[in-house]
């Protein structure tokens, strides 16, 4: 019984080690990015997956815990990429455009047809 601790709190300390890596990769991702949209995707991606490790890690450490700290992952994994959705898709309706700009812009019929103002790029002819 000993032994399975021992693995669980070793096993536990990697996924805080590597739970803190991506937290720290995902800082350095906004720092980094030029625009909101990739500082959206860099920050999303990799918070989710380090605040996950790290509490699981937790969870395997302190095993009276581990319900309660699953039950949070499970949130964060729903909540984290619902959030940036919602923050992306009202910086898009509000008019942020990304620093790399291109001609094609497949998300604006639908955006029109959700009620967003008509810009001089988006203005289009049915």
């Amino acid at each position: 019984m000993e032994t399975v601790l021992l693995i669980l709190h070793y096993a536990g300390l990697f996924l805080i080690l590597l739970g803190s890596v991506f937290l720290f990769l995902g800082a350095l991702g906004i720092y980094r990015m030029p625009d909101l949209y990739n500082r959206l995707q860099a920050g999303t991606k990799a918070s989710t997956l380090g605040a996950m490790s790290t509490i699981l890690g937790v969870g395997l450490i302190q095993p009276s815990w581990f319900i309660k700290l699953f039950i949070i992952v499970i949130f964060i994994a729903l909540a984290n990429p619902l959030s940036s959705h919602a923050l992306a898709r009202a910086s898009y309706k509000a008019g942020v455009k990304p620093i790399i700009t291109s001609d094609t812009d497949e998300y604006a019929a639908v955006a029109d047809e959700a009620g967003r103002p008509k810009t001089e790029k988006n203005t289009q002819t049915l």
